[in-house]
């Protein structure tokens, strides 16, 4: 069995990296610069979301299912700094080569991890392999890497479901829900900003684990779509995951369960 890999980011506004690039006085606080940034776009775009390349990452939160079993977890702050949260993710598909899985994870995600990366200076040479690396199954990477758009060892769920077309792009939130998962709970992206501000650290983090299963939850239907799962496998599967959440004494997967049903 492949390892697979679901993965899903939170960020907040990159203030020390907007403070810099407009020369904004020290005196300034945080949300002022980051109200600052969201005017400028406003004006420029019409809405307030910011260019990824400033776009802090704050959490990644994963599932990783491996014949050993599955685990969801976080790589977030404040136990860790951006480089290092972005380092371990890096660190993970390293070690195991894995299927790695995102909603809009090439739209988004992906991207913010690249400029976020350079900035720390993190290491990915398995992440950006393309046939020319030194591992000895490289070769095998010209024809299905991480990086092209239409290889699948990263698949873009939401990209590939649309048929890489914007304009047929559905919620993660909405497929969950009508396939009977249990959807968002608690808050959503754009929620993030304020939550942050408020101090809410590890509401961020659970919501994030919570979009992660969903993910992965989706990811399996389409699975049983494709062929790769039967119909009852696709039902075991899904009764394993609810095995291994029951097992974790944590508010977020009580609430995750329930929903459920």
């Amino acid at each position: 069995m492949r390892p697979v890999l679901v993965f899903d980011i939170e960020t907040v506004p990159d203030v020390a990296g907007l403070r810099r690039l407009n020369e904004l006085p020290a005196d300034l606080s945080d949300a002022e610069v980051a109200e600052l940034a969201f005017q400028q776009r406003r004006i420029k775009t019409g809405n307030d979301f910011l260019p990824l390349h400033l776009q802090r990452i704050v959490t990644i939160s994963c599932v990783l299912r491996t014949l050993e079993g599955f685990k969801v977890w976080s790589l977030s702050e404040p136990d860790l700094d951006e480089g290092a949260i972005i380092q371990r993710f890096f660190d993970g598909i390293e070690k195991f080569t894995p299927q790695i899985v995102s909603w809009n994870g090439g739209g988004f995600d992906l991207p913010v991890l690249h400029y976020r990366g350079m900035l720390h200076g993190v290491v990915a040479p398995r992440y950006w392999d393309m046939g020319d690396g030194d591992y000895a199954d490289s070769r095998d990477f010209k024809w299905n890497n991480y990086i092209s758009r239409y290889h699948t060892r990263h698949l873009d769920l939401m990209d590939l479901l649309a048929l890489y077309n914007a304009r047929a792009n559905a919620p993660l939130d909405e497929l969950a829900r009508m396939f009977g998962f249990p959807g968002k709970l608690g808050m959503d992206g754009g929620q993030v900003w304020a939550a942050w501000q408020s101090g809410k650290i590890e509401e961020i983090r659970n919501y994030c684990e919570t979009d992660v299963v969903n993910t992965y939850l989706v990811y399996n239907r389409f699975r049983r779509m494709r062929g790769e799962f039967t119909a009852e496998e696709e039902v075991a599967e899904a009764d394993f995951v609810k095995n291994q959440l029951q097992r974790i004494d944590a508010t977020h997967w009580a609430e995750f369960l329930a929903a459920w049903g």
